[in-house]
């Protein structure tokens, strides 16, 4: 009976933990996962492509809301939440994928949920009526706010004969869609149907809530309570009081429910970095929540936040308050890998830089900062910023922003050691460590890496001995100085690195690194299978692995007619024909009648959903979504004689634009899509 009753204890304890709105002592890192319209970068196929390149360094990634919304869209006007989840960024099964595949790799991932207001179908007052798991759930016009949009959903509403909410918002209106009333009974319960379904069927382990202004905090307590997710984060996008009382306000039993995204944080190291000015990150100490080290309120809610430099809402914006980071994005991240809290890398940002924001999360690991850490600013000047970032009261890492150079003249380095550095910004370990560091985590890469390798010891000019065989170094192996710089090519090296003190051997790490070669900037190479007959008029399309519909092609003449694909869009369906190298798919596009002219522009769609821009058409083109990429000669045996205009698009037989506007030399080329001959 005591190993039972014992067991129990721990379930109980477990499930207290989960219900505390973000793990203390958390050292882990967030990405979120898109931007705005980022829907080429952001879609679960190419997000799941990643998924080796992200393991070890996201411990979480925020997805855009995941549910149609019926068109292209973000998903803030979310419109279905059981049923349908083919959405702007890709299939439900490319969803489920790509979560499962983010799970195996250690790497969670975080839902965007909006439920301060919904989508209607086709009025201001209906919303969908779905069924899951032999429950049907369908909000109705009483789950709208009294005073939704000032009042004129109650009107609309009764234009229909319907009615609205009695109540009015628990939160700030929004005008954009209806505000649900989560005061009612109904809405309270899809809303618990909704967050279970995304956490036990879908396999998200958190949420992020999108507005959460907008209805009273106590109900992000109910539905947190209700459905237990590992983490939770609300935007409340405001200042430290409003944002601190939110937090306090989720509580459920005395337990607060969720963290939220600390926007002081945000401001003070964006009013910083935009102005040059590294004493405006004494802000910081301002009595802002939550990161404040003099307060001891501050201190114990350091826990719930969630820091971030931008996001896809503040880059999108201009304005006094919400003007983006406009410089130093390196320093802005460097400083918050430094700080408490749980860092958000917005994926931009890491997209431009991954292999030094993957070194600064792995830093922030090694040093063991986490989201009850302390900092304590050691020097505070306009053109640079240092400060000691500390993990129980113990000294860990030393980070210096703006001019290093300056600030290492005025800094007290002495017991640490300068292990990674970059443009306006370098960290220095702790000597206390007495271990090799190599500032290029163990990952997935693309094209030829550097890596920086240093000795943090407490000993005065210790070497550094390595390896890239995976043999472990020993005294006769390459010795190093601290600071020297590594290649590391395509391919697969696995390196070891170690302290030389005495002639002996210690404080070794490992490092394995899979390089990969970035295909995407190679030559596009047309399939052997794309093929054009005498006299075909036709084009091939190379689909975006996101692109999964049947491909449509829409082709038109000069001034919009005539229309050579039916005249009824999107189109014409194209011909699946195989897999290119890369292996997206191919099709092909064929008109069938007779032709006195070619047309003049040619799209290529999703079946009407994505669709590529306007492209001149070139008989025989081989198109991918950035345009025309080559041509596909028609297989004729007996070249025409040349007849070149100066208007003529001419092209060699591998494909190559040619300038006409000087002599050719003899040979065959693809002119206007025929082959001719030019002696």
């Amino acid at each position: 009976m005591k190993k039972i009753f014992t067991s129990l204890l721990a379930v109980f304890a477990s499930t207290a933990m989960m219900a505390q709105g973000w793990p203390s002592q958390y050292s882990g890192v967030m990405l979120q996962g898109f931007y705005w319209d980022g829907f080429d970068d952001s879609n679960w196929v190419t997000l799941e492509q990643q998924a080796d390149q992200f393991a070890g360094t996201f411990d979480l990634v925020w997805l855009p809301q995941s549910g149609n919304c019926g068109g292209t869209s973000m998903g803030y006007d979310d419109l279905w939440w059981f049923n349908n989840y083919n959405s702007s960024f890709g299939t439900e099964q490319q969803l489920r994928s790509l979560i499962n595949t983010f799970k195996a790799k250690g790497i969670k991932t975080i839902a965007d949920v909006v439920i301060n207001h919904r989508r209607n179908l086709s009025n201001w007052v209906d919303f969908p009526k779905e069924t899951y798991k032999g429950v049907t759930y369908e909000m109705l016009s009483t789950d709208i706010c009294a005073n939704d949009d000032g009042g004129q959903a109650a009107k609309e509403a009764a234009k229909l004969g319907l009615s609205v909410s009695a109540n009015n918002d628990t939160g700030e209106d929004w005008g954009g869609m209806r505000d649900l009333d989560h005061m009612s009974t109904n809405v309270q319960t899809i809303v618990k149907a909704y967050l279970a379904f995304l956490i036990n069927d879908l396999g998200y382990a958190g949420f992020r809530y999108d507005m959460v202004k907008g209805y009273a905090p106590s109900y992000t307590g109910m539905y947190n309570d209700s459905s237990s997710p590992e983490f939770s984060v609300g935007e409340c996008w405001d200042g430290t009081t409003t944002i601190l009382n939110w937090i306090k306000g989720t509580r459920v039993n005395d337990a607060i429910q969720s963290a939220a995204f600390d926007f002081q944080f945000r401001y003070t190291v964006r009013n910083a970095m935009n102005n040059g000015n590294y004493t405006k990150l004494n802000a910081q100490n301002d009595n802002n929540w939550p990161l404040v080290s003099s307060n001891t309120e501050g201190g114990q809610y350091r826990r719930y936040a969630v820091t971030f430099v931008e996001n896809h809402d503040t880059e999108r914006r201009n304005g006094a308050e919400q003007d983006p980071l406009k410089k130093d994005t390196l320093a802005a991240n460097a400083y918050m890998m430094a700080m408490p809290g749980t860092p958000c890398v917005f994926l931009k940002h890491y997209m431009a830089y991954p292999s030094e924001i993957k070194a600064m999360v792995a830093l922030r690991k090694t040093a063991g900062i986490n989201n009850m850490s302390s900092y304590l600013p050691a020097m505070t000047k306009t053109n640079y910023y240092g400060m000691i970032t500390k993990v129980n009261n113990e000294s860990r890492l030393y980070t210096i922003v703006g001019n290093v150079a300056e600030g290492e003249q005025s800094a007290n380095l002495a017991q640490y050691a300068k292990v990674m550095e970059g443009y306006h910004y370098a960290y220095y370990l702790a000597k206390s460590f007495n271990t090799a560091y190599a500032d290029l985590p163990s990952s997935t890469y693309i094209n030829e890496q550097k890596v920086r390798i240093s000795a943090v010891s407490q000993t005065d000019g210790a070497r550094l001995v390595y390896t890239t065989d995976g043999s472990e170094p020993t005294a006769s192996s390459t010795q190093a100085e601290s600071g020297t710089i590594i290649t590391i090519p395509i391919g697969t090296t696995t390196l070891k690195v170690g302290l030389l003190i005495g002639g002996q051997v210690s404080g070794v790490i490992s490092r394995t690194y899979v390089v990969q070669e970035d295909k995407s900037s190679l030559p596009v190479t047309i399939p052997s299978f794309c093929r054009m007959a005498e006299s075909e008029t036709g084009a091939f399309f190379e689909a975006p692995l996101i692109w999964t519909n049947t491909i449509k092609c829409w082709a038109w003449g000069a001034g919009g007619s005539p229309n050579y694909t039916g005249g009824s869009w999107p189109g014409e369906a194209c011909t699946y024909l195989g897999d290119a190298d890369n292996g997206n798919k191919v099709w092909k596009w064929t008109y069938a009648g007779t032709l006195d002219t070619q047309p003049s522009f040619i799209i290529f769609n999703n079946n009407g959903s994505s669709q590529t821009a306007d492209f001149p058409f070139v008989n025989g083109g081989y198109y991918n979504k950035e345009g025309l990429q080559g041509t596909v000669a028609a297989g004729i045996s007996t070249p025409q004689l040349a007849d070149i205009k100066a208007a003529s698009v001419v092209y060699d037989l591998s494909g190559r634009r040619i300038d006409n506007s000087r002599s050719l030399r003899p040979g065959i080329y693809v002119v206007d899509g025929r082959k001719m001959v030019v002696k």
